[in-house]
């Protein structure tokens, strides 16, 4: 017989609320309605998972559907997991406890690469063979979806199938799909279910595949082994943001989490076409929520949740184009509430000091602003598409307005950067102090600089570049540390270099990188994106065992025409637009935004048949 958490277990770990469930507004279903039980499982700690705004709306969506009941499990943490395999508990979901084993489903989301060997290891305490093909029938199915599923096959050993692009409407599908292959009887096993689930659009099913690499070790292509089984999977996109059933009643914590606030999504994709941005790339194109339908579901949200910030979420929320009306409107509605409103990050070139004053008028907060580059070459290289001016003036009026610290987030080894652009990072934080003098008269402004390291991924212009080395790049992130030293008051914050080659390594590796994930996480791999737990020694004897070299993933600059092992999985984006990016990467020359002005021709909304919504000036109608 399985055994419980139980008190004793609990208050020896770190944050027991972490795995006792129970919180206010989870969903509960008596048994005889379920036909039919999904596990959304995050691949880390309760309270990262809990502050991802996906799993809020799926799970408020599956559990909105006749017979579904969508539970949640999180990644336990060391301690945790020590005491379960002491003691042979199960990994467990938090509404009915089920172990994952007797769930009829385990949904993955791929939201960061460090978080791969978390998902083996749920798998395992769950009682669920990790390999695919070592599945029963007496098994769950386990899917995957999230951003990283642009590239899934690094996992493809060790999932049965992916979903391609948003959920939101696709997922219900699987679902119905799910409960009348359950009703039948079953037919045919998984392979009965997976033949069926492979003919809805947006889904892949990677033993339906076969991968071929030439002689020299590069992808060749793959090939399907199944007469459904497309040769390109296309994402899945909802057209229409309006038409989702956003969740207004999500999940309240017991504890604290990252995000501790409500998280509003003001609108769905970016066309500013940042050349690292990922995520700019397969999100595409932008679909804004109404400014009426915002304002109440802001009103659900406080009434429901009892928190008090509201945070207008998006990949650049100050370019929704009813902001400066609806934030003041929020503003109004909920300042005797003490409710304030939120924007999580600024650009440089939208950022307005009215709104910014508007949104501090009820609780103060630092002002964080993204040039990403600092020297107009490389902005230029990136298609930032703003000046120093623009920030000069950004954090100029700013300063006007009483603010006297600003952060700013750069990247360090992006394509053809040379000493002096990692310098100009420096030189600005010191032009920016100088700004702060020139506003006010006085000294003491606070800069705190934090540079990540670059990590080339698919789908973006990038995808052909060799990623710095590991020497390289910490000589430039020592370089930036002895010139920041010598200016007062500025700090800098920059990340390990190693976790960025492991990242680089899967982001843009193929299907014969599943060995060594598995012996990596046998080897004790798990949390490598928490520095405590991340070691690079650890996965290069596993890279050397499983006989794969990590610089042919990551140092290796790709050719014009070399066939990527992620290109059956697509997001819509032509080949030749990310190819035409990265030659004017390399002329320093700029694309548009496409959001109001001419199609910058990178195929999305031509091959999906979906459009831009935006609803730019209605808000003043």
């Amino acid at each position: 017989m399985e055994k419980e958490l139980t008190i004793d277990i609990l208050s020896s770990v770190q944050k027991p609320a972490r795995y006792t469930g129970g919180e206010f507004s989870s969903v509960i279903k008596p048994a005889d309605e379920v036909e039919a039980t999904i596990a959304l499982a995050f691949p880390d700690v309760y309270e990262v998972g809990m502050s991802y705004l996906g799993f809020k709306i799926l799970y408020h969506l599956l559990n909105g559907q006749q017979g579904v009941q969508a539970e949640r499990v999180y990644a336990p943490w060391i301690d945790m997991e020590a005491k379960m395999r002491e003691r042979n508990i199960p990994l467990r979901t938090l509404e009915h406890k089920k172990s994952l084993k007797d769930c009829d489903i385990v949904g993955f989301t791929l939201q960061y690469e460090l978080s791969y060997t978390n998902i083996l290891n749920m798998l395992d305490l769950g009682g669920i063979p990790v390999l695919a093909a070592e599945r029963t029938e007496a098994d769950p199915l386990v899917i995957v979806g999230g951003p990283c599923v642009y590239n899934p096959e690094p996992l493809a050993d060790f999932f049965d199938f992916a979903v391609i692009g948003e959920g939101e409407e696709v997922m219900l599908e699987v679902m119905t799909t799910y409960k009348a292959w359950k009703r039948a009887g079953k037919p045919g096993g998984r392979q009965g279910f997976l033949h069926e689930v492979v003919k809805i659009s947006g889904i892949y099913v990677p033993s339906f595949y076969k991968p071929v690499y030439n002689e020299n070790l590069t992808f060749k292509e793959i090939i399907p082994l199944e007469e459904n089984a497309p040769a390109v999977i296309y994402k899945r996109v909802v057209k229409d943001m309006n038409s989702i059933d956003f969740p207004t009643a999500p999940i309240v914590p017991f504890g604290e989490i990252v995000h501790d606030r409500i998280m509003l999504e003001v609108f769905r994709g970016c066309s500013r076409g940042c050349r690292f941005c990922h995520a700019g790339m397969v999100y595409r194109p932008v679909r804004e929520r109404k400014p009426e339908v915002l304002k109440d579901l802001a009103r659900k949200l406080v009434d429901n949740t009892g928190y008090n910030e509201i945070s207008l979420v998006s990949l650049s929320s100050a370019d929704y184009s009813c902001l400066a009306p609806m934030v003041h409107d929020m503003i109004g509605e909920f300042k005797d509430d003490r409710v304030s409103v939120s924007l999580p990050s600024l650009r440089i070139d939208s950022f307005c000091v009215a709104i910014a004053k508007e949104i501090q008028a009820v609780r103060k907060s630092g002002l964080t602003f993204a040039p990403e580059a600092g020297s107009q070459k490389m902005r230029d290289v990136i298609n930032k598409g703003v000046t120093e001016e623009d920030l000069m003036n950004a954090v100029g009026a700013a300063f006007a307005s009483g603010w006297n610290s600003v952060k700013l987030y750069f990247m360090i080894g992006l394509p053809f950067e040379n000493d002096d652009d990692v310098l100009a990072i420096a030189d600005l934080a010191r032009k920016v102090q100088y700004r702060y003098y020139q506003v006010t008269g006085k000294k003491g402004c606070k800069v705190t600089v934090s540079a990540s390291f670059f990590v080339p991924k698919p789908y973006t212009a990038f995808q052909w570049f060799a990623q710095d080395d590991l020497e390289n790049i910490r000589r430039k992130q020592f370089l930036l540390k002895d010139e920041i030293k010598t200016i007062k008051n500025v700090t800098l914050n920059y990340h390990d270099s190693k976790t960025g080659i492991i990242e680089a390594v899967f982001a843009r590796g193929d299907r014969r990188l599943g060995k060594a994930l598995l012996l990596a996480w046998q080897k004790g791999a798990r949390f490598d994106g928490w520095s405590d737990c991340f070691s690079y020694d650890r996965w290069l004897e596993a890279f050397a065992e499983a006989g794969l070299d990590k610089d042919f993933y990551a140092a290796r600059q790709r050719d014009e025409n070399e066939a990527f092992p992620w290109e059956h999985i697509s997001p819509g984006v032509s080949r030749r637009f990310l190819w035409n990016e990265w030659q004017k990467a390399y002329a320093q020359q700029l694309t548009h935004d496409c959001r109001r002005l001419s199609c910058t021709g990178c195929g999305v909304c031509q091959k999906l048949g979906v459009s831009i919504v935006d609803y730019k000036g209605e808000a003043e109608q």
